[in-house]
């Protein structure tokens, strides 16, 4: 995981990010480092986050922006062609949008008072560790 200062460009952090991703494999061998899709929402259908998603063959499962999608249709032909979207993997997304909500119930992680990096990543860490716990039953 990843913690950055609370306005840093997405765009420029997702290289890191993607550095750091281990799909693990469903029989024998080493994690895989390269996932089939990224999933987002429209504030990432930014030309750097696509161009570098594709750079690595990654599938960007993320919708058009409309102000994008209004300024391609208003150049016409030479407005170039939609990205594609896959809806049925973009459905998915919301597992992940209702574990931030969970995630911002606690007040440190939502208004981010915590100075240091490593006690913010500690409290999210916490926060998932037993937010896991709730959902499989076990209050050991």
């Amino acid at each position: 995981m990843i913690v950055t200062g609370g306005q840093r460009n997405d765009g420029a952090m997702l290289a890191e990010v993607l550095a750091q991703i281990h799909v693990p494999r469903a029989g024998a061998g080493r994690p895989r480092t390269r996932p089939d899709a990224v999933i987002a929402d429209r504030a990432y259908a930014t030309g750097v986050i696509r161009s570098e998603l594709r750079r690595r063959g990654i599938k960007a499962v993320i919708p058009d922006k409309r102000d994008q999608a209004a300024a391609r249709k208003r150049r016409g032909s030479n407005g170039g062609r939609p990205p594609g979207l896959d809806a049925d993997a973009y459905r998915g997304r919301n597992v992940v949008e209702r574990f931030f909500a969970l995630a911002k119930q606690w007040r440190g992680i939502a208004t981010r008072y915590d100075k240091l990096a490593i006690t913010y990543r500690a409290g999210v860490t916490l926060s998932a560790i037993l937010t896991w716990q709730r959902l499989l039953g076990d209050t050991s």
